[in-house]
């Protein structure tokens, strides 16, 4: 269904990512194709050609669009007074970030996966993907700077992986169907900075 007054511009662009990232995450890739987007947004035939000609410009579209949606929250600088109260924060966070992830952001986790996947095979887009996790990387860096980790950068590096292991597992892995709460996950990554920082 088209609408009669299509968006123009900007909000055009949005409207076509938001719908492709949908798409990815209902269907997969292999059923991403230009007039299924148009169709999904209400578009008129076309619209998405004409904003990404090929198929890589509108898997680049939909992993742009999903590192705006992630990135907002991991942008604001961050200070705390304390090595523990640094700990506490980026226990919180983690914890926080994850589990809005396996919840109400679950159709952008899934699309990141299956994007992350076809990053493997393609490298033009595995630049653009690779800021996905940039954002967080940087805050945890940040924040374990401030814990005084003796190894910020390694450990935030761990730390993602961890991040990464519990959404893949729950998301699609052997963990599917039992979102953990988040003073659970919360309990999980104070432990896991425990074991780094302290060991």
């Amino acid at each position: 269904m088209t609408s009669s007054a299509a968006p123009a511009g900007p909000q055009r662009q949005t409207l076509i990512a938001d719908a492709a990232v949908a798409l990815i995450a209902e269907r997969g890739l292999r059923g991403l194709t230009h007039r299924a987007v148009d169709e999904a947004a209400g578009l008129p035939a076309g619209s998405t050609s004409n904003l990404a000609r090929t198929r890589a410009a509108l898997l680049e579209l939909a992993i742009t669009r999903i590192a705006e949606l992630e990135s907002p929250a991991y942008a604001a600088p961050v200070r705390a007074p304390t090595a523990e109260h640094a700990r506490e924060l980026l226990a919180q966070l983690a914890a926080d970030a994850v589990h809005q992830a396996l919840t109400v952001g679950r159709t952008l986790t899934v699309a990141r996966f299956e994007l992350a996947l076809e990053a493997t095979r393609r490298p033009e887009l595995r630049v653009v993907y690779d800021r996905l996790g940039a954002g967080f990387l940087g805050l945890a860096v940040t924040l374990l700077t401030q814990c005084d980790s003796r190894t910020p950068e390694a450990d935030a590096r761990r730390l993602v992986r961890w991040a990464d292991g519990v959404l893949f597992n729950v998301t699609a892995g052997s963990g599917a169907g039992r979102v953990p709460g988040p003073a659970e996950l919360g309990a999980e990554v104070t432990r896991y900075l425990a074991a780094l920082l302290d060991g």
